[in-house]
C-alpha cells in the first residue's frame, strides 16, 4: 500500500503548505495497494565501474540489485562501491582472507547505472502504514506529534526493523492540519442536514503553556431519537477571558456551522464572563428575531461547589486518610494486611488500587474507609509503625467522630452524583429533580439540632450556592425541558419552577412553533391493548387506559393529552419512550427533540465527580498550542462516528491493518446520513 515518500530534504524548514503540497492524496492508501512508479526526469547515463568489492556481491538476473555473498544483504544496483566496502568492513571483518567463501574470487567488471542529479528517487513506501497507525494512536491518546520524536521510542522501532522511518513532528503536524480541515467540512455538511434545534455547552481550561482555551460542543437529537454530541471547536481565548471575547468567538463558531438561527440553549461553566457572553448573545439573537434562546449554569459544577463547602472542615482529616491509601496502593505487603484485617474484622471487601483521587469519588472513599473499616486502618498503621506511624496518620477519637458525622451527612450527595453520572441521558428534568432534593436535604440538616455547629455553618454556605443556582436556572425554557421528560412531567417538577403561568406559556410556545397542520390527526390513546414487549395488558391496565382515552378526548392539544397521563417509571429510557410514542404525539415529539437536547451540565458529570476527569484534564493540559485544536476536535469527531479523512478521502484503517496481517481495526460507523 502506498502512502507517502519523505526524502532527506524534509529536514529543511518548510512552511505548512509546502509540506502538505508534497503529499499526493492519491497515494494515501485508503484501500489502494499498488505501488507508485516514479518516471525518471531524464534518461540515465551508463557508467562502467570496477571494484574489488564487487566480487563479494552477486548481481540479480534483472540487473536491478546485488546481494552480499556472505549474509545475502541486498543493495540497489546504483549503490556506490564505497558503501559496499563499508558493509564488508563492518559486517564481515577479514572478508579479504575468506577467498574460499566466494564463488568468483577474481575481480570482475560490473556495469551499473548512476542516476543523474535531476532524477528523483524511487518512492519508499515500506513503513508509511505504520505512520498512519501512529497518527491514529496520537489522536486516541490525545498526544502531541513530538511524542514520536523521543529518542528511545525511535530506537525501539529501529530495533524491530532498522529500515523504519518515522515521520518528523513537522510532517505529522501538517497531516493533522489537513485531516482537521477535511473532517470539519464533513461536520459542517452534516449539521446543515440536522432539522432540529441544537444546544451548545462551554468548557474552559488553561494548558501547561499558560494558554487559555474554550471548547464549544454541540448537542442535538436526530429523527431516530439518538443524542449526538460533537465538539464544534477549540479556541484559544486571550487572558483574562473577558465576556466580550467569549461572545465574539461564539458568534464566529455559530456562523461557521450555520447555527445562528437554530441554536436553542447554551450551558456555561458558571463563570461571570461566560454568563455575560451568553447574555450578549441572547440580546443579539432577540434583536434579529432569530428564535428562542436561553442560557443556564452547569448543574454538575454547582453541585461540586456545594459538596466542596461540605467537605471544607474535613479536608485535613481526609488528607491523612489519603496518604494512608496512597501507601497501601504502592505496597503489596500493606495492602495484603489491610485485606486480611478487614476480613477478620468483617469490615467489608476492598479492591486495590483504591480510588485516591482528589475528585468527589475519591474524597468520599476516604470517608468510607473510616466509616466502614476504621479498626482495620488503625491496626495496619500500628503494625507498620516504621512506615506509617511516623507520619502521624492515626486519627484521634474526635477526628473519627467528625468523619462519621460528615459521611452520614454527605451520603445522599454521593447517591445523587452516582445517579446523575450513571444516567444515560441526564435531562434537565431529571437533574432539577435531584437538585431540588439536594436543597431539601441541606435545609433539613441545617435546621436539625443533632448536627454540630461547624456542619451547620457549612450547610448555610451550601444553601446559598443552591439558591443562586435555582435563581439562574428556573425559567420557561427549563420548565418546558422538564415537563417533556416523561418521567418528570408537571408532577415532579420542583415546586418553585411549577408556576401557573409557565404551563400556559409552554402551551402557547407549542401551538405557535410546533402545532402546524401538515401532521396527521392525533390518535386518542393507545392503538392496541398490548404492552411495549408485545404481551397482553392486565384487566386493570385496560380499564385505566380507557379512562385515559376519555380524558384525552376532551384535551385541546397534544401537550394537554401528554400531561394528562401519569409519569413513566424512572427506569424508562427517555429517548426510547419518545421514539415509541412519537406517532401518538407527532407535533409534541418535535418540541421534545429540541428541548431534551438542552444540557443540564457543561461537561460530562463523571469528569467532575470521578477519577476519569483527572485523565481527561491531564490530556488537555499537556497538549501544546500547535496541536490542541486539531487533536481534540478530530478525536471527538471520530468518537462521534465520523471517519478520519485526508484530502476529502476516507483513511481505511481496516485495510491498513489487513496489510499488516493483523485483525481489522474497529472502524467507527458513519453518521446516519452520509455526507457527500
Amino acid at each position: 500500500m502506498i502512502l507517502f515518500f519523505f526524502s532527506s530534504a524534509d529536514m529543511e524548514p518548510k512552511s505548512m503548505m509546502e509540506i502538505i503540497s508534497t503529499i499526493d492524496p492519491t497515494v494515501i492508501g485508503l484501500g489502494n495497494s499498488e505501488k507508485a512508479n516514479v518516471a525518471p526526469a531524464t534518461k540515465p547515463r551508463k557508467k562502467t565501474m570496477t571494484s574489488l568489492y564487487l566480487k563479494f556481491f552477486e548481481t540479480a538476473p534483472d540487473g536491478k540489485s546485488r546481494c552480499c555473498k556472505f549474509c545475502k544483504q541486498s543493495y540497489s544496483i546504483a549503490t556506490a562501491t564505497g558503501n559496499l566496502g563499508r558493509h564488508l568492513n563492518h559486517r564481515h571483518p577479514g572478508y579479504d582472507k575468506m577467498g574460499d567463501a566466494v564463488a568468483n574470487p577474481a575481480p570482475q567488471l560490473t556495469t551499473v547505472v548512476k542516476k543523474t542529479q535531476s532524477q528523483p528517487k524511487a518512492a519508499s513506501v515500506d513503513f508509511d502504514n505504520l505512520n498512519w497507525l501512529l497518527l491514529k494512536w496520537l489522536i486516541g491518546a490525545s498526544l502531541p506529534p513530538s511524542t514520536l520524536e523521543d529518542e528511545w521510542l525511535v530506537n525501539s522501532f529501529r530495533f524491530a526493523n532498522p529500515m523504519v522511518k518515522i515521520w518528523s513532528g513537522e510532517r505529522f503536524q501538517a497531516v493533522f492540519s489537513e485531516v482537521f480541515r477535511s473532517m470539519r467540512e464533513d461536520i459542517r455538511s452534516f449539521l446543515e442536514q440536522v432539522n432540529s434545534k441544537v444546544s451548545i455547552s462551554l468548557d474552559f481550561w488553561t494548558s501547561y503553556e499558560q494558554v487559555s482555551y474554550m471548547s464549544v460542543t454541540g448537542h442535538w437529537i436526530d429523527e431516530n431519537w439518538s443524542l449526538h454530541k460533537v465538539l464544534l471547536d477549540v479556541c484559544h481565548i486571550p487572558y483574562p477571558c473577558l465576556g466580550i471575547d467569549i461572545y465574539h468567538l461564539l458568534v464566529k463558531i455559530l456562523k461557521m456551522y450555520n447555527l445562528e438561527n437554530r441554536i436553542l440553549c447554551c450551558t456555561h461553566d458558571n463563570s461571570q464572563n461566560a454568563y455575560h457572553a451568553c447574555h450578549t448573545l441572547k440580546e443579539n439573537l432577540d434583536d434579529r428575531k432569530a428564535g428562542s434562546f436561553c442560557y443556564i449554569p452547569c448543574a454538575a459544577r454547582t453541585l461540586n461547589l456545594i459538596i466542596e463547602d461540605g467537605l471544607r472542615t474535613a479536608k485535613p482529616m481526609i488528607a491523612k486518610i489519603r496518604e494512608f491509601v496512597l501507601v497501601m496502593n504502592t505496597s503489596s505487603a500493606i495492602s495484603a494486611d489491610f485485606k486480611y484485617t478487614t476480613e477478620s474484622y468483617k469490615e467489608g471487601s476492598w479492591e486495590f488500587p483504591i480510588d485516591a483521587s482528589n475528585r468527589w469519588s475519591g474524597n468520599y472513599t476516604m470517608l468510607d474507609i473510616v466509616r466502614k473499616a476504621f479498626k482495620s486502618m488503625d491496626a495496619v498503621i500500628r503494625k507498620h509503625e516504621e512506615t506509617l506511624l511516623s507520619r502521624n496518620l492515626l486519627l484521634s477519637p474526635v477526628e473519627r467522630n467528625a468523619i462519621i458525622v460528615m459521611h452520614d451527612y454527605l451520603e445522599p450527595f454521593y447517591k445523587t452524583t452516582n445517579n446523575i453520572c450513571s444516567s444515560k441521558v441526564p435531562t434537565i428534568g431529571l437533574v432539577l429533580f435531584f437538585m431540588d432534593h439536594v436543597v431539601e436535604m441541606i435545609a433539613s440538616r441545617r435546621d436539625s439540632r443533632n448536627i454540630p455547629d461547624w456542619l451547620k455553618s457549612a450547610a448555610e454556605e451550601m444553601a446559598k450556592k443552591a439558591r443562586s443556582y435555582n435563581s439562574q436556572v428556573y425559567n420557561i425554557f427549563t420548565y418546558m425541558s422538564a415537563i417533556l421528560d416523561p418521567r418528570i412531567k408537571s408532577e415532579l417538577v420542583p415546586e418553585n419552577l411549577n408556576a401557573d403561568n409557565y404551563l400556559e406559556e409552554a402551551r402557547s410556545h407549542f401551538l405557535r412553533n410546533y402545532a402546524s397542520s401538515h401532521f396527521p390527526s392525533v390518535p386518542n390513546g393507545y392503538n392496541s391493548l398490548e404492552n411495549e414487549d408485545g404481551s397482553s395488558v392486565s384487566y386493570a391496565e385496560e380499564i385505566a387506559r380507557k379512562r385515559r382515552r376519555v380524558s384525552m378526548t376532551a384535551a385541546s392539544d397534544e401537550l394537554s393529552q401528554y400531561l394528562s397521563e401519569p409519569p413513566a417509571p424512572f427506569t424508562t429510557d427517555v429517548l426510547e419512550w419518545w421514539k415509541v410514542n412519537a406517532s401518538r404525539y407527532p407535533r409534541l415529539s418535535l418540541m421534545a427533540r429540541d428541548f431534551l437536547a438542552v444540557q443540564a451540565t457543561s461537561v460530562s458529570p463523571d469528569e467532575l465527580f470521578c477519577c476519569k476527569g483527572d485523565e481527561i484534564y491531564k490530556q488537555k493540559f499537556c497538549l501544546p498550542h500547535a496541536s490542541t485544536q486539531a487533536i481534540l476536535c478530530i478525536r471527538s469527531w471520530t468518537e462521534s462516528g465520523c471517519k478520519l479523512k485526508y484530502w476529502s478521502s476516507d483513511i481505511n484503517y481496516e485495510k491498513l491493518m489487513e496489510s499488516a496481517g493483523a485483525p481489522g481495526d474497529c472502524a467507527a460507523v458513519g453518521f446516519d446520513k452520509k455526507v457527500k
